[in-house]
């Protein structure tokens, strides 16, 4: 909890009590704490900004100042009211108290682990629109393709400065609060989470350009799903590009405040394995990526500019988890010029298992036990097995398969950080939140490290005494 709601709460508690209790009369005084509550209240409010797990706090503080008012005016000097009225009142008020503390335990204003790279981390974010292709999600013929893109960099580290919401508008995020059978609002307070990244810092100057990393979030996500891997890759000298993908993410804000919301027809809940659309959108998801990569180009070569030639687009990798790892896959397929694919937790496209990659590929994902012990139906556990073994076996290039029993889906994203009882949710798997990220972005880095940046790892080569949850095979043509 922070600060001023822990204040909040504790002045509820304790005029609570001195309302409740047969003070004598010395200690009376203790019950001017009541009418201070509502002022407590809105302090917290304009100060720290309100959430939804605190309504039953701020409904309290009112409620506390009316029995304050009425015990001055009625039942002087003695308890808030009388007999099983008095009693229900306090009852009630203990109930309104606990709920707060327990929602706002249960889905905190969170953060994310702190990049352990020498870099601080800028960010910037761009609207761009393919003038060459119609969209596929929209039923007008004439609309073209938009996307949101933000970018995290490699930025002179600046601690005074103010960071970046993890999500500027988390009302756009029902849909993925809906996939997890949530209320729509659940996620809203995501806006009050920080991140480590400054809007516009200068770039980082100990290098003359920086490789570029591509990510594509999952079915119903946003671009900012995996950010603690994304600013654990800025940290280290990685220019990362995360692409909202209108239609396929939850929700989608562009700066005139149209929302593209999620389609459908990406989701059936009745459906085991693919509904046909998704199938079809797949490609066009994956161009998104071919799209963005030429607008990078384009910005890297421009004149001015944050960015104005500091990415080295001779180096770009791309990763992403679940629907996003498919993207990814399909767009190396695509598009010659990234040159190594990470993939998490997530099936093979059909025409990637038929003519395989040239680059380096990563497949990260869990033993099948692991997928029916989340519930996974069993068509989805045996396509993303079979796929997946199928994709290390054909690949042309190195590729590397690393399986982590015990890792639920969620856990290669940021959902861990978003409550301490996600594994009692059945939202994460047996390891803990922070290892999980500490796994993944260990090897992550080792990856990338070995194909963008040339730097030698013994990390991708075998079982590792660091990470003994990791079972890793190895395929170097």
């Amino acid at each position: 909890m922070r600060l001023l709601e822990i204040v909040l709460l504790a002045v509820e508690a304790l005029a609570l009590v001195a309302l409740a209790a047969p003070l004598p009369a010395p200690m009376r005084w203790l019950r001017l704490v009541a009418p201070l509550a509502p002022l407590v209240a809105g302090v917290q409010v304009a100060v720290e900004r309100p959430r939804w797990q605190m309504v039953p706090a701020y409904v309290l503080s009112v409620l506390l100042l009316a029995a304050w008012l009425v015990q001055r005016t009625v039942v002087r000097g003695g308890p808030a009211g009388p007999g099983w009225i008095a009693w229900v009142a306090i009852s009630l008020g203990a109930l309104g108290l606990a709920l707060s503390i327990a929602l706002a335990v249960v889905f905190p204003v969170f953060r994310l682990p702190h990049p352990t790279g020498p870099h601080g981390i800028g960010t910037v974010t761009y609207h761009w629109v393919d003038a060459e292709r119609s969209d596929v999600f929209s039923d007008d013929p004439a609309a073209r393709r938009e996307v949101m893109v933000q970018i995290w960099y490699p930025a002179v580290n600046d601690p005074s400065a103010p960071r970046v919401p993890y999500v500027r508008n988390a009302a756009i995020l029902g849909p993925l609060a809906r996939l997890v059978h949530a209320p729509t609002f659940v996620l809203r307070h995501l806006a009050l989470v920080a991140t480590e990244a400054v809007a516009d810092a200068p770039v980082s100057t100990d290098e003359p350009s920086y490789p570029l990393l591509l990510f594509s979030h999952g079915r119903g996500g946003f671009r900012g799903h995996n950010t603690a891997q994304v600013q654990e890759m800025a940290s280290h000298g990685y220019i990362v590009a995360t692409i909202d993908h209108p239609g396929a993410a939850a929700g989608v804000e562009f700066p005139d405040g149209r929302v593209a919301p999620f389609d459908p027809r990406m989701y059936d809940p009745e459906r085991v394995g693919h509904p046909p659309f998704l199938d079809r959108a797949l490609r066009f998801l994956a161009e998104d990526v071919v799209f963005v990569l030429d607008r990078l180009t384009a910005l890297s070569r421009a004149a001015d500019g944050i960015l104005a030639e500091r990415l080295d687009l001779e180096r770009v990798g791309i990763f992403g988890v679940s629907l996003g790892g498919a993207i990814g896959v399909e767009a190396c397929h695509l598009d010659p010029r990234i040159g190594a694919c990470l993939a998490m937790d997530v099936f093979v496209p059909a025409d990637v298992l038929r003519s395989g990659l040239r680059q380096p590929l990563m497949l990260m994902t869990r033993d099948a036990r692991t997928m029916q012990h989340e519930g996974w139906a069993q068509a989805d556990i045996d396509e993303t097995q079979t796929t997946v073994r199928a994709a290390f076996e054909s690949t042309a290039g190195d590729r590397y398969l690393a399986l982590v029993p015990g890792m639920f889906h969620g856990d290669f994203a940021d959902l861990p950080f978003m409550t301490p009882v996600a594994s009692r949710l059945g939202l994460s798997g047996s390891i803990a939140a922070r290892r999980a990220h500490r796994i993944v972005t260990a090897y992550m880095l080792a990856f990338f490290d070995r194909y963008l940046k040339g730097r030698a790892t013994t990390l991708l080569d075998g079982p590792s005494a660091e990470f003994p949850e990791v079972f890793i095979e190895t395929r170097r043509p």
